[in-house]
């Protein structure tokens, strides 16, 4: 029997956590990611050789990567000097030669991954090398940039790209074969929505026959999801999925100490994402909750065994159904 197919869109670091647990059940993995990032060593690479994001694919690549934990701290070792290498990962140099040889950055793609053995299948959501995402607040003013609209103190209401960005073609086939499609965890305005946009993309969500399923942040971002409950990120994704909406969401329903809570927000000014039940209801989503956070390196994260477990739960007995 073959293995389900599942797409997962996003970027960032919650797709590589989330996609570093789904990757040990027996399925087949694309990961679809969004270029769009200006930030960083990703920002000053685009900038210097006229390319696509590299940073959220590097890192993905890494999380999914087989191969001994030497080379995966090499890939993510970020250098410190006072010359032009300061802040780069090393994966992104990498990444950007092979770019440069290739011409092409799903080839680079495919043969970093073959370096690296990862058995899932990466994909940018597009190869443009001019991809600029917008930010429009609700006063109407264009904030340009991923980075600019992060660090914007403006809210943001609607997210469009600069340039139309010509959509890979392999992501629409993968979206077209999946049994499951997922939106990550992570960045709801930066690493998620920007794969939305394109309407390639809508249209191919809109024929697919494959439920649509949203993981939850655990926390609300400061600036872009402040006081947030899990049907606003609902609510928010659904504007950009055409006729389809969100058919499952995967919620934390964990109850987390007062004091580290308080801390975490005064720290990061992040809280705690609730569950509003009753909203949730009225929307139609399946909900689908467990006590999934778990404090790790004084951070607040998702238990990556029960998050893939519900998901791989979820998969089953919807393609067990579908098959009565």
């Amino acid at each position: 029997m073959d293995n389900k197919k599942v797409v997962v869109f996003g970027g960032g670091t919650g797709l590589s956590y989330l996609l570093k647990g789904l990757q040990k059940f027996p399925i087949d993995i694309t990961a679809v990611i969004t270029v769009s990032d200006n930030g960083r060593s990703t920002g000053k690479l685009r900038e210097e050789f006229h390319i696509p994001a590299v940073g959220d694919i590097r890192h993905v690549i890494t999380a999914l990567s087989d191969i001994d934990e030497p080379i995966k701290k090499m890939m993510e070792y970020r250098f410190r000097t006072d010359s032009d290498l300061n802040g780069h990962a090393l994966g992104n140099l990498v990444l950007t030669a092979m770019l440069d040889i290739n011409g092409s950055l799903k080839k680079s793609i495919d043969q970093l991954s073959k370096l690296l053995d990862v058995k899932a299948t990466v994909l940018p959501i597009s190869e443009s090398r001019d991809i600029t995402l917008v930010g429009e607040a609700e006063d109407g003013t264009l904030i340009e940039g991923e980075e600019q609209i992060t660090e914007s103190p403006k809210k943001i209401s609607r997210l469009l790209y600069k340039e139309d960005p010509e959509v890979l073609p392999e992501v629409i086939k993968a979206v077209n074969r999946a049994d499951l499609i997922i939106l990550s965890m992570g960045s709801l305005f930066t690493s998620i929505i920007p794969n939305l946009i394109p309407k390639e993309v809508t249209l191919a969500l809109e024929d697919s026959k494959a439920p649509i399923m949203y993981v939850c942040n655990a926390v609300t971002q400061p600036g872009e999801t402040d006081n947030f409950k899990v049907s606003d990120h609902l609510k928010m994704l659904n504007k950009y999925l055409g006729k389809r909406k969100v058919d499952a969401v995967i919620a934390s329903n964990s109850k987390i100490d007062k004091k580290i809570a308080e801390k975490y927000y005064t720290a990061e000014r992040k809280d705690p994402v609730p569950i509003d039940y009753k909203e949730l209801k009225k929307m139609g989503v399946e909900l689908l909750e467990d006590d999934l956070i778990i404090i790790e390196d004084k951070m607040i994260r998702h238990n990556s065994l029960k998050l893939n477990f519900l998901i791989y739960g979820y998969l089953m007995n919807k393609c067990h159904t579908q098959q009565k």
